[in-house]
């Protein structure tokens, strides 16, 4: 139990921030419709998101990688909590609008700082453990958010779920006061970022990328077929509804039943951690999940459409834990955060790209036949992965009691 007492801390932290997010994106969603009565506005908030990671990607990393991650952490929830509770006491579509930007902004260093952290905090041997775990903290807050979200704007509105979010942010804050400093020194403490720096930072990342080719193809592959299971996951809706024929509240009792597949398959995923190698993890979970999408593109009514999410969200929870595992201990703590920002801003721009070009084949042709084709595209590249993985020259790539010297 010692040696899990600071991961459990940072679970803790990082998990009520889940189901805050959660609570929070379901109140806004209905802030906004009610404050404009317009759909066009509510969707306006899911662009926000891209545009803040578009503004922030290229250089963030260098920020990341240069400063003190817990105290990065820290200061990056305490921001988005005092802005998030200042949304419900203003009547502005456009100065919620701006503040949305500025808490994407700030978060966008969230996700690449706690990797760096995680990886610093973690032994490489406890890692595929602790990601299944965190896979599951992330399905738990997916299936108990909405519902407490519904609970609490049925009995005292938005406006309080909205404050609560801003207060988990300010919990896990404290929660990561609790944890120790990972960083050997505070590098840069007056840090000033100008252009030669970033592209300095962008051709340290390039070299590496040239220089660690077999785990460059193995994570292009694993990205693309995840790729293109988010840009299926655009049509679900239309799919279920449109093809299959059924309600809104047989969607919600799917998306429901697929979160209890998904924390099924990440407890299970830690309970076997020291059991099932790294890269059946990766490999055989990624395949898994693409023919999960396969499925559930071939269904025909309620209960296919059931089984296939139940399917792809178990071994989701597999492929998860099995890419982060493969990242942390793959890419070198050093330029993990430039690496982080600059992967994600590339994913972002073609996941955009690939969901438009579904949309658009689905005008020219019928949705479920290029929702299947999709999906096939997905399967084959991660068969592809699957057997690339097993090549004996790879092995390296998936020890998992050899720490890193970068």
């Amino acid at each position: 139990m010692n040696i899990w007492k600071k991961p459990i801390l940072l679970l803790s932290g990082i998990g009520i921030s889940y189901l805050g997010n959660w609570i929070y994106l379901i109140a806004l969603n209905l802030s906004i419709l009610e404050l404009t009565g317009s759909a066009a506005a509510v969707a306006g908030l899911y662009i926000i998101r891209p545009i803040a990671v578009l503004l922030t990607n290229t250089w963030a990393g260098s920020v990341i990688d240069r400063v003190n991650k817990r105290y990065l952490m820290i200061a990056i929830d305490l921001i988005r909590g005092v802005l998030v509770f200042c949304i419900p006491f203003i009547g502005s579509l456009w100065i919620i609008y701006t503040i949305l930007l500025m808490i994407n902004i700030v978060g966008s260093f969230f996700g690449p700082s706690s990797s760096v952290y995680i990886t610093k905090l973690i032994p490489r041997d406890n890692r595929k453990r602790f990601n299944s775990i965190m896979s599951m903290t992330n399905s738990g807050a997916f299936l108990l958010g909405p519902a407490i979200a519904g609970i609490l704007i049925m009995h005292v509105g938005t406006e309080l779920c909205i404050i609560i979010n801003a207060v988990t942010f300010l919990v896990c804050a404290f929660f990561i006061y609790l944890l120790p400093n990972v960083d050997e020194k505070s590098n840069n403490p007056q840090l000033q970022i100008h252009w030669k720096m970033i592209m300095k930072d962008w051709i340290i990342v390039k070299n590496f990328a040239l220089k660690a080719r077999n785990f460059i193809i193995i994570y292009l592959l694993f990205q693309l077929a995840l790729l293109i299971g988010f840009s299926l996951d655009s049509q679900e809706v239309t799919f279920i509804k449109q093809n299959i024929k059924l309600s809104d509240r047989d969607y919600g009792i799917i998306v429901s039943i697929t979160g209890i597949g998904s924390l099924t398959g990440a407890a299970v995923a830690a309970i076997l951690a020291k059991k099932l190698q790294l890269k059946l993890y990766l490999g055989v979970g990624m395949l898994l999940t693409s023919v999960g999408y396969v499925g559930f593109y071939s269904s025909y009514n309620f209960l296919t459409a059931t089984l296939a999410f139940i399917f792809l969200g178990f071994f989701m929870a597999f492929a998860n834990a099995g890419y982060a595992t493969f990242f942390q201990n793959n890419v070198p703590i050093e330029i993990m955060g430039r690496f982080s920002s600059i992967a994600d801003m590339f994913q972002g721009v073609v996941q955009i790209g690939l969901t438009l070009l579904l949309g658009l084949f689905a005008e020219w042709f019928t949705l479920q036949l290029v929702c299947l084709i999709f999906s096939i595209v997905g399967t084959v590249l991660a068969l592809v992965l699957l057997l690339t993985i097993f090549i004996p020259s790879k092995a390296v790539l998936f020890e998992e009691n050899k720490e890193m010297t970068g």
